[in-house]
């Protein structure tokens, strides 16, 4: 399934009729059995319904590195974005991909 960024905020956890989603690297996985922490109130909650790959890579939860932007990351926060992308790899579905 190809997902606009648009259309990815939609999965962001604020309707509970609808999946929690959350892209990696233009990746979308559905997060929603990890609701308690992507879910309304989740600490993580602010990743939803987006690409959240320069937030993860950064270690950051500040609403500026919640983007799918990769411009000037270190190559160690490129390498930890990759161990975030297989820990969810390993977890969670993945659904689609977030197209420009």
């Amino acid at each position: 399934m190809e997902f606009t960024a648009e259309q990815l905020s939609q999965y962001n956890g604020t309707d509970e009729s609808k999946p929690i989603y959350v892209a990696i690297k233009g990746r979308v996985f559905d997060v929603t059995t990890g609701k308690s922490f992507y879910g309304s109130g989740g600490d993580y909650a602010m990743f939803a319904g987006k690409d959240t790959s320069r937030a993860l890579g950064k270690m950051s939860k500040n609403e500026e590195d919640v983007s799918p932007s990769l411009e000037g990351l270190t190559e160690k926060e490129i390498n930890t974005l990759n161990d975030w992308e297989t820990k969810f790899e390993a977890k969670y579905p993945v659904v689609g991909r977030v197209v420009s």
